[in-house]
């Protein structure tokens, strides 16, 4: 019996990119001798949250967009989340005049919000805890006639995300470099998918790790396990953008095969990865693109003497939030 191809290959992120190319920001490596000097490692900092919309969900949610055809466009899209994808989906809808709804948790940070809001998107808040936000949106674009645009499960997203990735091979080749460790973070996993999918291309030795809050770690469940795996349901998090249950089915068929490993951080060392990337890189990063620096920095991954290159996926924090962080 012939193994499933994946979901999506290095061919549709080199399509992406070219989507992308006239809208997107192609974000720098950026390195630290501060950084490097603590870790004894060569690092590469991606910093997603210059990305438009300040974080990295711009380049799937444009990616996807574009692809509905004008004919199917005035019933505008449909979108479920915390706020980066949501602001992605937004900003897309935006630039191609098209009507954006958002079904976001009541509790999602204020400023993601009302970022949300300020690109024209009509903003539904549901209970994050009690309420089907598929549910709801499926509801909503059926009523409308809507396109729905998810997070993470379409190939078209996996496939803008993976530009990401992309850069960071044509960057690292063009230092004369290879990566030895790629760490980003993951919610429902789109994010680190076409990451892996775009660096193991080029890279087939480097190791892709996934970052994650220690209460939300079903990504390393589910490496270990072999399956997907929800994360003990009492979980709780200062990084709201990485609270999915569970990672992603498609997802989850690329990271299962294209992943090494599975990596956490607390809160405590998430804060204490905020405040050194405000204090000594002057970098904003929100809690959820900060955990990949945060296991970086508590030493749970093994780079001595190699060359790391971690994902910041975005910088939209809560400003009273970051306060406390850095404060």
């Amino acid at each position: 019996m012939s193994e499933q191809p994946l979901p999506i290959g290095p061919a549709d992120i080199d399509a992406a990119a070219r989507v992308l190319a006239p809208f997107a920001v192609r974000t720098p490596l950026l390195s630290f001798p501060v950084l490097n000097e603590r870790v004894g490692a060569k690092v590469f900092l991606k910093p997603e949250m210059l990305q438009r919309t300040g974080s990295f969900k711009f380049r799937g949610a444009f990616n996807k967009v574009f692809s509905i055809p004008q004919n199917k466009r005035a019933g505008g899209v449909v979108a479920f989340s915390s706020g980066n994808h949501a602001q992605g989906v937004a900003a897309a809808a935006k630039i191609l005049d098209m009507h954006a709804t958002i079904v976001m948790p009541g509790d999602a940070p204020l400023s993601k919000r009302e970022r949300t809001k300020s690109y024209g998107a009509e903003v539904v808040l549901y209970d994050r805890y009690n309420d089907d936000r598929e549910a709801i949106s499926r509801g909503i674009a059926e009523k409308r006639g809507a396109t729905l645009v998810r997070p993470y499960d379409d190939p078209l997203v996996i496939a803008g995300q993976g530009t990401a990735g992309r850069e960071i091979a044509e960057d690292m080749a063009a230092l004369g470099l290879s990566p030895d460790i790629v760490v980003a973070p993951a919610s429902g996993g789109g994010l680190i998918a076409g990451v892996a999918t775009a660096v193991k291309a080029r890279y087939p030795q480097a190791q892709i790790v996934v970052a994650e809050p220690e209460a939300f770690d079903d990504h390393g469940i589910s490496l270990t396990a072999g399956h997907r795996e929800p994360h003990p349901p009492a979980g709780r998090t200062i990084c709201d953008a990485l609270m999915a249950l569970i990672p992603g089915e498609m997802t989850f068929a690329i990271n299962s095969k294209l992943l090494a490993r599975g990596v956490t951080a607390s809160d405590k060392e998430v804060g204490a990865a905020v405040a050194f990337a405000y204090h000594e890189l002057k970098l904003v990063v929100e809690p959820g693109g900060a955990v990949g620096l945060a296991a970086l920095l508590a030493g749970r991954l093994d780079v001595a003497g190699g060359n790391v290159v971690i994902v910041l996926s975005g910088g939209n924090v809560d400003a009273d939030l970051f306060a406390e962080l850095v404060a």
